[in-house]
């Protein structure tokens, strides 16, 4: 299995933890990713990163749609991996919501589906280079002619030539998105995930797999990345651990979203607790932050990550190992978690 260090987005202090990043890269890490949400962006901090590291390949986990067009998310990939030296570089794309679309990128929340489809189509596009750039779809179109256009618009060909075949993954959950992942990128970022719910995602891919022939593209699960995202601490308090967790995601179930536009709600409720989904946002949009936190059942938290001592990580591992996933994503600030992640898959080069 596959090890990824999370950096997610920053707070209100922009901190890269370097000397975690180095480490996670001498032990064989496959990769470092970051994300966005309305404060730092995902892409910059990857340039950073490239130019302190050597090898592990940066990805971003995930960059909004609505914070650039797809001409120049794909701009800024092809830069990150020019200036890494080539082939590190992995575009994790996401819609976001409709909170952030609407509210800070001044968007409408439209089709999501049909602009994401637009857009890894735009992308792909620029980094095969086979022809200058154009598109018709219902989201996007290049040359664009809509209202307000002058008629000047030309076909371009990306003027810097760099890895054709450079990596498109997508952060998805829902049925449609999770079809479209298969079919058109690389890898996939599944929100939420936890073992056992792979067969319950199986067919879903396999769909994407079938569209993707029927166009005659080949597709199969041997080419198919699949990174799961896993909380790691080494503790001896692990009620601690779980109640500071909780606070967390009670902020995303009960309150990141709009009540009927909530991604991590659903998300809780298709993992089997609709009861606790419905409570943790009645309490949390009251303004019952601590009440929400403590309706979660521990379970809840412990199914979702590896918490405890060295030898209960060591044990709950198995789980993650079999659960169908090409590699694991794991959120730490302990470099001895690092350490310990790395020597039981079998990653570790010191």
């Amino acid at each position: 299995m596959k090890l990824a260090l999370m950096l997610g987005y920053s707070g209100g202090k922009l901190q890269l933890p370097m000397e975690q990043i180095k480490l996670a890269e001498a032990l064989g890490y496959h990769s470092v990713w970051t994300a966005e949400a309305y404060g730092s962006d995902a892409m910059t901090p990857l340039a950073y990163i490239a130019a302190h590291t050597e090898r592990i390949k940066l990805g971003t986990g995930i960059i909004q749609l609505a914070g650039r067009a797809p001409a120049m998310a794909a701009m800024q990939a092809q830069t990150i991996d020019a200036l890494a030296g080539g082939n590190r570089m992995i575009v994790g794309l996401g819609v976001s919501g409709p909170q952030i679309v609407e509210g800070w990128y001044g968007q409408p929340w439209g089709k999501p589906y049909w602009r994401l489809r637009d857009y890894i189509q735009i992308m792909r596009k620029i980094f095969e280079r086979e022809q200058p750039v154009t598109h018709d779809g219902s989201e996007y179109q290049l040359p664009f002619t809509g209202e307000g256009t002058t008629g000047l618009g030309k076909p371009l060909t990306s003027i810097l030539h760099t890895n054709t075949d450079l990596p498109i993954w997508l952060g998805s959950g829902s049925e449609a998105t999770v079809k479209l992942t298969a079919e058109l990128c690389d890898g996939w970022l599944p929100m939420h995930f936890v073992p056992g719910r792979m067969n319950h995602f199986r067919p879903w891919i396999e769909e994407g797999f079938e569209r993707a022939k029927r166009r005659g593209v080949d597709k199969n699960w041997q080419d198919f990345e699949i990174i799961g995202q896993c909380p790691v601490q080494i503790t001896d308090d692990v009620t601690s651990v779980f109640r500071k967790a909780k606070d967390n995601i009670a902020l995303y179930t009960g309150g990141m979203g709009h009540k009927d536009v909530n991604f991590h709600n659903q998300h809780m409720v298709q993992r089997g607790y609709p009861d606790v989904a419905e409570r943790v946002q009645e309490l949390y949009l009251a303004g019952r932050k601590e009440e929400a936190a403590e309706s979660i059942p521990d379970e809840y938290v412990d199914e979702a990550g590896l918490y405890g001592s060295p030898d209960r990580i060591r044990q709950r591992f198995l789980q993650w190992s079999d659960s169908g996933l090409t590699g694991l994503n794991i959120n730490t600030g302990q470099e001895e978690a690092i350490r310990l992640m790395a020597d039981l898959a079998g990653t570790s080069k010191q």
